[in-house]
This record gives structure tokens, C-alpha cells and sequence, in this order.
């Protein structure tokens, strides 16, 4: 099955997800998962239309980001402080703000090169110790102290759930991300964002208010 079928397919469930949930279609966005993808999938869907792509390695980032000048790269794998430099004016956003040391390094680097790092703050919902991420008891006070650094804009929020064999037992998590924004947006209106589900959970990250989803897998394997 060719890369552009598994596309069109991952696209019409999107779609489908989003009529579900009574949204309008085309509110969800979707980033295309590049990790360990050969480069002639990368440039097939780029001529189909995606222009962003997520990577969670910053050296396979900033290899790709001059490859191909015209896709906006997001940054979705975990962040080490000593590799933000190298993806300072590359990257469209970071899903995956963690922790404050990185929040401080990138405020310091942004600052001495005049920009701005667009940010989502991860929550660890599930409580896996193998994942990154805010206990959600965390989240509020991280937020209202990220919120006073000028180098650094946050956007919403991002989770990842637990992989299951039925989408639907993950449903709660991808709640949970929904309910947390929902408490934080009157005092922080610009956390619109929300970056939940994969490719085997996608479609219920949809009906639960994702506006964002990292597909990989379902668009490169056959």
C-alpha cells in the first residue's frame, strides 16, 4: 500500500472523527510522524499537500529542516537543554515542554537570538514512569511561571496515553488533557492548543478536543 493511500485514509478519519464530535472538518491538524522515515515519504507527502512534520530527534531534525525548507518542523520528542540551540529558529513549535530547566534554557537562548520558542507544556496523565511530562497537580504553577518568561510562548497543552490494543481505554486521558485546559484557559486564553493522539488512538483524541495529532506510523507502515 502506497505512503499517499495510507495518507488519504489517515486524512478521511479525521475527518470522519471530526464530523463525529460535531466539529468542522478541517479544525484538526495533522502532523505527519517523520522518525526513521526515508526521506522520498517525506518529500511524496509533502507533494501531497502536508507541510508539517513532527520529529523527536533534534539531529534527525535539523537534517530534515534543510532538506526539505518548506515544511514547518515541530519538535515532539523529549528535549535535552544542551541540543536547543540547535533547533533555535527551526522549529514552528516544541510539544514537549517538560520540566523548568528547559523552560529556562530555552527563555536564555531565545533572548540572545531575538526570538520566540512557540511551546506546548507535556502532561504525564497516565503516570508511566517511562514518559515525560508535568504531574497535572504541577501544571497550573508551571504555567503561571513560563508565562513570565519573554522568550517563550505557550500554546497548550500536550499528552501522550498509554498504548492499548483499544483506543477506547485511553479515552480518559485525552479527557483529563481536555479538562485541564478547560480550567486553565480563563486565565491563560492563549492555550489553545491541545496535541493528543497517535496513530492507533487518533480518532477518540479527536472526539475528545484534540486539534492536533502526530501520526506516524499510519501513514508510513503498510
Amino acid at each position: 500500500m502506497s505512503v499517499i493511500s495510507n495518507l488519504r485514509k489517515v486524512q478521511e478519519r479525521i475527518r470522519q472523527a471530526e464530523i463525529r464530535a460535531g466539529r468542522q472538518p478541517g479544525t484538526v491538524k495533522l502532523l505527519a510522524v517523520t522518525k526513521n522515515v526515508p526521506e522520498e515519504h517525506i518529500k511524496a507527502i509533502n507533494e501531497a499537500g502536508i507541510r508539517e512534520c513532527g520529529e523527536n530527534r533534534v539531529q534527525e531534525l535539523v537534517k530534515k529542516y534543510d532538506l526539505f525548507p518548506d515544511v514547518k518542523w515541530h519538535m515532539i520528542g523529549h528535549l535535552q537543554t544542551n541540543k536547543v540551540k540547535q533547533i533555535a529558529g527551526k522549529v514552528v513549535l516544541i510539544h514537549s515542554l517538560d520540566r523548568w530547566s528547559l523552560a529556562e534554557t530555552l527563555n536564555k537562548v531565545a533572548l540572545s537570538r531575538r526570538i520566540k520558542f512557540n511551546a506546548l507544556v507535556q502532561v504525564n496523565l497516565s503516570g508511566e514512569k517511562t514518559k515525560h511530562g508535568l504531574k497535572p497537580q504541577e501544571l497550573k504553577d508551571f504555567v503561571g511561571e513560563v508565562s513570565q518568561l519573554d522568550g517563550i510562548n505557550i500554546q497548550g497543552l500536550m499528552t501522550m496515553a498509554p498504548f492499548v490494543e483499544k483506543a477506547e481505554e485511553v479515552r480518559w486521558v485525552f479527557r483529563s488533557l481536555r479538562e485541564l485546559q478547560v480550567k486553565l484557559i480563563p486565565a491563560y486564553p492563549e492555550l489553545k492548543l491541545l496535541s493528543m493522539g497517535m496513530s492507533n488512538d487518533f480518532e477518540v483524541a479527536i472526539e475528545e478536543g484534540a486539534n492536533i495529532v502526530r501520526v506516524g506510523s499510519a501513514i508510513f507502515k503498510g
